[in-house]
């Protein structure tokens, strides 16, 4: 089997893996039908997150089951399944109370972009689709595997209700998903903060009523302008920088709330104007597991198209044009397709 590693800043090769086995009689191993690239997956790549050796790379996958460990018992060889970026039992307190991805048992997922993969804790992580779905819908139950599931998690935080006005702070795709996301919610107007043209359309696809351009104090100050000088209800932070975070804080009105989901890098907070502030924050590694059921069926009742978000697609074993393209901003995301992909669902020719 082939995967992907990353051996050091911008250097990404696909090479021979060890094959995925069952080590664990909780384990099951998925030929996928799709992966990907997420914007988190650029702090290695561009050396801001530094690895300490070479490291095998990707945390989103669906398609088929073809083995599963004796203890697994949801799970079936042959069906299609979506799984989250972090493993839980999803029985454990902390999953019963709806954050799988801190799960005592948590794993997170690194070895997705290849051709087969092995999920730990089965029964807990995956959900599986009643039906194969048709081949059309795969980018958009790939998306919720973490961007979308992440997106929502920032609406969710965020407390975003019906009526409400919405920022979302990030036009990456999680930024982009939130939009949908806080849409689906019934926010009445959302606010875009982008400065791309394509992505700017794409958020006015998903529910955008306006977009704001400017970034750090001026954006705060055309969010307060546009707002009527209060701020919005729910602020989402999908980005994880301390620009955007103060950004976010700043143009939540007092008694808002803010949804946090980019993964901080060099963020700090001043405890005084955070006092003072009198925002609601509440974050972290999105539990996707938990919306998993609701999203997969939106999506296979077509009610929502997430999969917008991939405007690029490649053959799996050129994934570093994928990450080239990302990280130049040529790309929104990349969608990665294993060989065995394209032909029945990612079904191979394995035996075990």
């Amino acid at each position: 089997m082939q995967g992907t590693m990353l051996y050091g800043p911008r250097d990404i090769r696909f090479e021979d893996r060890p094959e995925p086995k069952i080590t664990k009689p909780t384990d099951a191993i998925i030929s996928l039908s799709a992966t990907c690239i997420c914007g988190s997956d650029l702090w290695p790549y561009r050396g801001i997150q530094p690895i300490a050796q070479p490291t095998p790379m990707g945390h989103e996958y669906c398609g088929i089951v073809e083995e599963v460990g004796k203890e697994v018992r949801n799970i079936k060889r042959g069906q299609f399944v979506v799984g989250s970026f972090a493993t839980s039992d999803n029985t454990c307190v902390i999953c019963r109370h709806g954050y799988q991805s801190s799960c005592v048992q948590r794993e997170f997922m690194s070895t997705a972009q290849a051709s087969v993969v092995c999920v730990p804790l089965a029964d807990g992580t995956l959900v599986a689709t009643d039906d194969l779905p048709p081949k059309q819908l795969i980018p958009s139950l790939l998306a919720t595997s973490d961007v979308l599931g992440t997106g929502w998690f920032a609406a969710d935080a965020a407390n975003v209700k019906p009526g409400s006005n919405v920022v979302v702070v990030g036009d990456g795709a999680v930024g982009l998903l939130a939009v949908l996301s806080a849409k689906q919610m019934g926010a009445e107007r959302i606010i875009a903060v982008s400065r791309h043209a394509s992505r700017q359309k794409l958020a006015r696809e998903f529910g955008a009523t306006d977009i704001v351009t400017e970034r750090g104090d001026e954006g705060v100050a055309r969010i307060k302008e546009l707002t009527k000088g209060i701020g919005a209800d729910s602020v989402l932070e999908c980005v994880g920088t301390q620009e955007s975070m103060m950004q976010a804080i700043s143009s939540t009105r007092p008694g808002g709330y803010i949804g946090y989901v980019g993964v901080p890098h060099g963020v700090s907070l001043n405890g005084e104007q955070l006092f003072f502030a009198h925002v609601h924050l509440h974050g972290g590694p999105a539990p996707v597991r938990r919306y998993l059921p609701q999203l997969t069926k939106l999506v296979l009742d077509e009610k929502i198209n997430p999969g917008k978000v991939f405007d690029l697609t490649l053959p799996l074993e050129q994934v570093s044009e994928g990450y080239r393209a990302m990280d130049e901003r040529r790309a929104i995301k990349t969608l990665l397709r294993p060989r065995s992909g394209s032909e029945s669902y990612g079904i191979s020719k394995r035996t075990g």
